[in-house]
């Protein structure tokens, strides 16, 4: 244990609740030694890739390292600014940051702290959660922005989350969020971007609904995520009022060799035109904010390879992002959280100033003494 540098707790603070916004991550440029450093710290995660070092790590730096950064910071070139300035999910997730910051301090009682970390890249966990100690955050609400909870992405950011604490004398009180795939603000906020997409250019001959893949032995393993991708994709359908014929589930951005679950999106995509589907959508339920894998690999990747079958007609319905729907919806999973934990009334505020007075005049009197 390392409990040097800053006290964890300055002694007579008011307190306050935390939310720990995360989410994947991002490179800091789109150039080949910041690819270089990002893949490094992605790839190297137990939980992303399950297999022993030993096995596992001469390929990824004799081989993946080597080659995979150049061409990963191309198709980051392509992405970048696409949302504003520098990295789309960074950009996106300050306005979400910003958005629910906003909700929430209107809404509860006390005084609320809003954090933004990523699991890899910058501003990383440990220093999102040096800001919420140092506003005084006692009670840390923790919510991954994975709808759909995975070992790989909900997991291994609650790692980040806990080997950070290992280093904290005074641990907060802490709840974290490891899914809302079917929580209603989600599901209709969901529903709600791909109606009004439908309403603008008509209904497609067929929505496809794409997740993020993950090898299919994790699923074998007992990794729920696969569970609960079809889940979310039923009770959007059953909102807008659409058959099974209507929409597919598909899985994207395979990595490596082995089976990752099925059906993949790219062959999904190559095949549907010589079915007879022409027209078709594309949403990323998976996905909170659009980012390489949205706007790069679906937005024109794969749209390419319809269009190349023979599809005539092809949209990306972007990701949920800063909608208000969106925000609205994470401002309540995140009230509905704090549930139980007991509000103050304005006499306990009145105690509570009295108590913190008393606190700071002892660790004084101690401190004087040393």
């Amino acid at each position: 244990m390392n409990y040097q540098g800053e006290p964890d707790y300055k002694h007579g603070s008011a307190e306050r609740l935390g939310v720990l916004l995360l989410n994947l991550g991002t490179p800091d440029a789109p150039e080949a030694p910041a690819l270089r450093r990002y893949l490094a710290q992605f790839l190297s995660d137990p939980r992303v890739i399950e297999l022993p070092k030993w096995k596992w790590w001469p390929i990824l730096h004799g081989i993946v390292l080597r080659t995979r950064p150049a061409k990963s910071a191309e198709a980051y070139r392509s992405v970048w600014d696409h949302h504003g300035e520098g990295s789309p999910l960074l950009t996106i997730a300050r306005a979400q940051q910003k958005g629910l910051q906003a909700r929430l301090s209107e809404q509860m009682a006390g005084p609320v702290t809003v954090a933004l970390g990523m699991r890899y890249g910058n501003p990383s966990v440990p220093s999102a959660l040096h800001e919420l100690r140092e506003a005084g955050c006692r009670r840390v609400v923790v919510l991954p922005l994975y709808p759909q909870y995975a070992g790989a992405t909900t997991a291994s950011t609650l790692d980040a989350v806990f080997d950070e604490f290992m280093h904290w004398r005074w641990v907060p009180e802490l709840r974290t969020i490891n899914q809302y795939h079917r929580d209603p603000g989600y599901l209709d906020a969901l529903a709600a971007s791909i109606q009004e997409h439908f309403d603008e250019h008509g209904k497609p001959d067929k929505l496809i609904m794409s997740y993020h893949g993950e090898p299919k032995r994790y699923l074998l393993n007992g990794d729920p995520y696969h569970c609960q991708c079809y889940v979310t994709s039923r009770l959007v359908a059953e909102r807008l009022g659409l058959s099974e014929d209507d929409y597919m589930v598909t899985f994207q951005s395979r990595f490596g060799p082995e089976e990752w679950l099925k059906p993949y999106t790219d062959e999904t995509l190559k095949a549907l035109p010589g079915q007879g589907v022409k027209h078709i959508a594309v949403v990323c339920p998976g996905f909170s904010a659009d980012c390489l894998e949205t706007i790069e690999e679906i937005g024109d990747e794969n749209r390419e390879y319809f269009e190349e079958a023979g599809g005539e007609t092809y949209h990306y319905i972007p990701a949920l992002n800063d909608r208000d729907d969106h925000l609205d919806g994470l401002a309540r999973l995140v009230r509905q959280h704090t549930q139980g934990w007991v509000e103050h009334s304005e006499f306990d505020a009145v105690e509570d100033q009295r108590e913190r007075d008393r606190v700071r005049e002892n660790a004084l009197k101690v401190g004087a003494k040393q």
